[in-house]
């Protein structure tokens, strides 16, 4: 594969947002929408297939001179997290497209726009364009978290706004200390320095902390639980899939590049990893409404993800990754499942909704896999995820291991509590008498009787039915992701091709 090719995987989806800005045909939008991820997800895949026999590939753009050119480079992280995403993308849309939200002025637009800096972040091998590729990601996100204009949703984007201006401003300073302490934002070049001076050890500091309250790890993840839920269950879920994730992979990025072993504040992210698991899963006890304890689930999950980097041992890694893996699609699933049921009754508060257990069989089962997944019970990617972990963690050898398997142990029953506690609010109790259909005026009418005829309709729950079915599908199906964590873990820890790729040297 010719190493230029990778400027596509950014020029396809920028592309189609320039076109669907010009063509306002919903038809038209909506087949751009979803190719763009089936596109860029076959890219993903080819990749894949190509970094069994070539691990890291790197174009240069301009031909400049290396160390000085701007890089887009690809390896298996990059790859599986392009083609995981595109997935992902391909069914939020779908869900988009299905409750009419792509009909709303210029949603295709920024949605592509997003991908755009979505894939961006994922094949820069430069500090500063990744800090762009993140600000491309997050501005379209400022029109599509509010697209509805209702003023519950005007209020939550003006402080997710704020948040994530304050959020990269921090990043952005914290680039410009790497500069002035190594001398480059290379990634590569960075990495080639050989020794991490204090002064660098601090800047990168600044960055890791702008990435870690990107992706929604506690202490700093009040703006998630607060804006994600107020905004469309389709919006939550593609943010779900593509923001916290993209935080998360510059984590494992430039830790694992920069340092390539546990950095001396490394029991800093120990304690990020026990903050953000167990505090998640006990605010999850004071939400009422099915969606904001679904946002804690899913700042939980960054918890999980993260004992890969605070633990840095291959084994951890990798575990890490699946499990970033399997939380893209689990709460994907769960999301635009609830969303579905939210689209029909017209609420996701605890004390509207109830018996659905009976009334809707379907939605039933798939959120009863999609919870098993998020607590780890078999058949689904979930129990492999915790499994792997928790094995990971007990033979890594690592000062506070033994806080973070108890933080897993501990932090699954709560949430097991805690998401019980959800679905005995929604799925079982007393049969509804009303709910809330849609209006053309209010969007949403008053108080309506239920009648029998009133069920969630099988296309909407068929986005969320796919990424639920992927889940189980990856639960008999994990070696074929494992030993691509596995390749991916080890070319985080053995840098020398990625450095020979970028910098044309070691």
């Amino acid at each position: 594969m010719t190493p230029a090719l990778l400027l596509l995987i950014i020029a396809i989806p920028l592309f189609g947002a320039a076109i669907t800005t010009i063509i306002r045909s919903r038809a038209f939008e909506g087949a751009v929408l979803l190719a763009v991820p089936v596109i860029i997800g076959s890219f993903g895949i080819g990749l894949l297939i190509y970094h069994q026999s070539v691990p890291v590939i790197a174009h240069s753009v301009g031909g400049y001179e290396d160390g000085l050119a701007i890089p887009f480079v690809s390896d298996t992280f990059t790859a599986l997290m392009l083609t995981v995403t595109s997935l992902a993308a391909f069914v939020c849309c779908l869900f988009l497209i299905t409750t009419g939200e792509d009909q709303y002025r210029f949603v295709p637009s920024l949605v592509l726009m997003m991908l755009t800096g979505v894939y961006g972040a994922f094949l820069t091998g430069d500090m500063f364009n990744l800090f762009v590729f993140i600000e491309v990601m997050v501005l379209p996100s400022y029109a599509l978290i509010a697209v509805t204009g209702t003023w519950r949703r005007l209020g939550v984007g003006r402080m997710f706004v704020i948040v994530n201006l304050l959020i990269s401003t921090i990043l952005v300073i914290g680039v410009g200390f790497v500069y002035g302490a190594a001398g480059t934002v290379n990634i590569a070049g960075i990495a080639a320095l050989g020794h991490v001076s204090p002064q660098l050890s601090l800047a990168i500091g600044f960055v890791l902390v702008a990435f870690l309250a990107k992706a929604g790890a506690a202490p700093m993840h009040g703006w998630l639980i607060r804006s994600y839920p107020n905004t469309s269950a389709g919006m939550m879920a593609l943010f779900s899939a593509l923001h916290t994730k993209v935080g998360l992979y510059a984590v494992y990025r430039v830790y694992t590049a920069v340092y390539g072993q546990p950095a001396p504040w490394a029991w800093v992210l120990v304690a990020l990893v026990v903050v953000t698991i167990l505090l998640s899963a006990v605010s999850a006890f004071g939400e009422h409404r099915a969606r904001n304890v679904l946002a804690f689930t899913m700042s939980n999950g960054v918890g999980h993800i993260l004992i890969g980097v605070a633990l840095m041992t291959a084994a951890a890694l990798s575990a890490g990754m699946y499990y970033l893996v399997h939380h893209i699609i689990t709460m994907a699933g769960l999301l635009l499942v609830l969303g579905a049921v939210e689209q029909t009754y017209g609420t996701g508060a605890f004390k509207k909704l109830s018996g659905l257990a009976r009334r809707e069989k379907l939605a039933t089962v798939l959120m009863v896999l999609g919870l098993f997944s998020i607590i780890g019970l078999p058949p689904t990617s979930g129990l492999w995820g915790k499994v792997g972990l928790v094995l990971a963690t007990a033979n890594s050898g690592r000062p506070g291991a033994w806080i973070i398997l108890t933080t897993i142990v501990i932090g699954s029953i709560i949430a097991l509590l805690a998401l019980q506690r959800m679905w005995s609010n929604t799925f079982w109790g007393a049969d509804m008498t009303t709910y809330h259909p849609d209006s053309q005026q209010t969007g949403r009418a008053p108080a309506t009787e239920l009648t029998a005829e009133v069920r969630v309709p099988l296309g909407l729950l068929m986005p969320g039915a796919i990424m639920i079915a992927v889940s189980v599908f990856l639960f008999f199906g994990a070696q074929l992701v494992i030993p691509l964590t596995d390749r991916a873990a080890e070319g985080l820890l053995n840098i020398t091709p990625y450095l020979e790729a970028v910098l044309g040297h070691v």
